[in-house]
């Protein structure tokens, strides 16, 4: 096991906005607020408790584990496991890795950018944006909706023939789809619920939020949120990968799935390089100092002005319908998602905002305090496409935001 720790660096506050938005930027830069709270709230990190945390690697579930805790009361840095099981080199804490759903908070970012410039109503709905993508027999959809998952579209459907197993990855790993694909397959299944009435995570939500981007500005989505924040915030180690690309430069660690060979034992399949077809919804790559730097920033207020920021926090008063993230901690059963970002409340007193991503191979995650006085950036490499238990990524932030027996 590798671990680092520092002293906390100074932190930046005040909106940073993308070139192309220059004059408004200085506009909304004026007066804005962050929601911080009274700093030095938490105890320095507790070096022993996220060291064990991620003790013992590699194990039958999980080849290796990065985890990065930052704040005002300083920062710690550690890795577990192995960085190539072929060649044993260790986990590297800078590296690169798949983030998965994380990659919707980007995409949230910059439709609440955009409507901050007045180009995108969050009111408005997504049949008028993006006319004739969805069947003409749903229901009016509000881009808000979209963004907070509570459209009611439906979940997804059989591109490919994935059959949800290992082996089936491991032997179409490279293919991909086109958002419009997606879109037109989701668009042959009926609704779920009726738009606003229940809250149901749903990946087809962020497809039609990055063709949205990419209608109102004419600009790609990879091209929008390099401009608007991975250069401003210099976040070099992050990017959208074309749907072809799929390469993963400088990983943490290599990833891997158990597949069964024909005469019963198993193997370690390498699933490192694969396609990065989800897109806005889950296909960007980054590594644990950009995230870190990404959720510090977004929480300072850096990239979004009050009104848009308050809607990071404004999680919708409706059932949660069919999502086990939502099942969990003080408000089981209701919904848990905002527009961007999920709320964890694990014990009274204590409210976590941030999002999980994963891609087989990979799981991650970013959490903090509202007022980013703790953050957590985690990456671990499952060997299942199930990803990392929830019994593992809890022991971590247990040890990151001192949450003890609860």
């Amino acid at each position: 096991m590798s671990i680092t720790t520092v002293n906390r660096r100074a932190r930046q506050r005040g909106w940073v906005g993308a070139g192309a938005v220059g004059a408004l930027v200085l506009a909304l830069t004026t007066g804005v607020a962050t929601q911080a709270q009274a700093a030095g709230t938490l105890p320095p990190p507790n070096a022993q408790a996220l060291g064990a945390s991620i003790a013992g690697l590699p194990n039958a579930q999980l080849t290796s584990a990065v985890v990065l805790v930052d704040g005002d009361n300083g920062r710690w840095s550690g890795t577990s496991g192995s960085g190539d099981l072929a060649t044993g080199r260790p986990v590297a804490a800078d590296g690169r890795f798949r983030i998965g759903s994380i990659s919707k908070v980007f995409t949230a970012t910059v439709v609440l950018q955009l409507a901050a410039e007045h180009r995108v109503d969050l009111d408005g709905t997504i049949q008028q944006y993006l006319p004739g993508a969805l069947p003409a027999s749903y229901p009016p959809i509000t881009v808000r909706q979209l963004l907070n998952h509570t459209s009611g579209l439906p979940t997804g459907g059989d591109l490919g023939g994935d059959d949800g197993s290992a082996q089936w990855f491991v032997e179409h790993k490279d293919e991909s789809w086109t958002p419009q694909q997606v879109v037109a397959e989701a668009g042959t299944h009926p609704m779920q619920f009726q738009p606003g009435t229940a809250q149901q995570y749903n990946g087809l939500n962020y497809y039609l939020a990055g063709l949205l981007i990419e209608r109102v500005t004419g600009h790609s989505y990879a091209q929008e949120v390099t401009a608007r924040i991975l250069r401003p915030l210099g976040l070099h180690h992050t990017s959208v990968p074309a749907a072809d690309d799929t390469r993963l430069p400088h990983p943490t660690a290599h990833a891997y799935l158990t597949v069964t060979r024909p005469d019963g034992s198993t193997e370690h399949a390498d699933v490192t390089d694969q396609s990065p077809w989800p897109w806005a919804e889950g296909g960007m790559i980054s590594s644990a100092p950009d995230l870190d730097h990404f959720l510090t920033a977004l929480l300072h207020g850096r990239l979004l002005p009050p009104t848009q920021q308050a809607e990071l926090f404004s999680v919708p008063d409706v059932p949660n319908f069919q999502n086990p993230n939502c099942d969990i901690g003080l408000t089981a059963g209701r919904a848990c998602f905002s527009t961007g970002l999920m709320r964890f409340s694990p014990t009274a007193g204590v409210v976590l905002w941030g999002k999980t991503g994963s891609r087989p191979g990979y799981s991650s995650g970013i959490f903090a305090t509202q007022d980013a006085d703790r953050d957590l950036v985690y990456s671990l490499t499952p060997t299942s496409r199930d990803g990392a238990s929830f019994a593992a990524q809890y022991k971590i932030a247990s040890a990151a935001f001192d949450l003890g027996g609860h």
